[in-house]
């Protein structure tokens, strides 16, 4: 069998249910039932020092 040949059929067949299962794992863990609190603080972080500057030992930590 042809090298190309080889690829391709490897790329229609399996590829393709490994990139479609991993799609499906990102999407069951982003709607999980405990990630609600953790997304809300992502989504908000860079709203964290909006009334004043971060100081230097905050910056650090992070």
């Amino acid at each position: 069998m042809e090298t190309y040949s080889f690829l391709r059929q490897l790329a229609d067949s399996w590829a393709l249910l490994l990139l479609t299962l991993f799609f499906v794992g990102v999407i069951l863990f982003v709607f999980r039932p405990g990630g609600r609190a953790s997304q809300k603080q992502a989504a908000e972080s860079i709203f964290r020092h909006e009334t004043r500057p971060a100081a230097a030992d905050e910056k650090e930590a992070q």
